[in-house]
């Protein structure tokens, strides 16, 4: 039952995401930006921890779980040093998937092909 909520709550976020692409004149950078900053506030007010506890990577993977998780982040870092955790924590939470975003983001560049974008 766990794979289905993921993939309900997962599916919705995409769906949700797909609609604003079709049917509004956001860009996509502009719809990613506002999928992390709703992340980080429905975090901050107390909301995205239950939905993330609810259907587990369904919620924790796409953008809103990468706002969360830098919110998270931040909050712990700023429990534990002060004001400065506010702007070191979210990357500290959150350096390991940027960083495998990174090597994979590489090497999927070295192993394919080069072509002309015309």
């Amino acid at each position: 039952m766990n794979y289905l909520w993921a993939f309900a709550v997962g599916g919705g976020i995409c769906v949700v995401g797909q609609l604003l692409i079709d049917y509004t004149k956001l860009t996509p950078a502009r719809i990613l930006t506002g999928y992390v900053v709703a992340g980080v506030i429905l975090s901050a007010v107390g909301l995205y921890k239950p939905l993330a506890d609810f259907a587990g990577a369904g919620a924790s993977v796409p953008l809103l779980g990468f706002g969360h998780l830098l919110a998270q982040g931040a909050q712990h870092a700023v429990d534990e040093c002060g004001l400065p955790g506010a702007f070191t924590g979210g990357l500290t939470a959150a350096s390991g998937g940027i960083a495998a975003s990174l090597i994979f983001g590489v090497a999927a560049a070295l192993a394919g092909k080069r072509r002309d974008q015309n």
